[in-house]
């Protein structure tokens, strides 16, 4: 089954939601603020963004005031965002190990190709 993560929905979380509706793809919402992260969600993200500074929304303005921006040691760069989710590039989208961080219809696409081969 296909997670969208989001903080605050966006034109983003509203695409990913708008990509699968139209394919059929079930999906499940997870809201950070009621949901927080644990810590092997993020470091599964981390490592699918190629790092901890792929999850990190730098085109957001309190994000760039955040210190997260200004860190290199990836261990600290999770424990801040997971205590700040707000921080996280929108939507992540996760399909068991695999996840798609920020609008990435090519991800989307092969993600709803397999969510559909499973549920049938």
């Amino acid at each position: 089954m296909v997670i969208i993560y989001f903080y605050k929905r966006d034109f983003g979380v509203q695409k990913a939601e708008r990509f699968f509706r139209e394919r059929r793809v079930p999906v499940t919402l997870c809201e950070l603020k009621k949901h927080p992260l644990g810590d092997k969600e993020l470091s599964l993200f981390a490592r699918c963004a190629g790092g901890a500074k792929g999850l990190i929304d730098a085109n957001d303005s309190k994000t760039r005031e955040s210190t997260v921006c200004y860190m290199s040691d990836e261990g600290l760069i999770l424990d801040e965002l997971k205590r700040a989710p707000q921080l996280l590039r929108a939507p992540i989208v996760r399909l068991g190990q695999k996840a798609a961080v920020g609008v990435n219809e090519e991800k989307w696409a092969a993600f709803a190709q397999e969510a559909l081969k499973k549920t049938v």
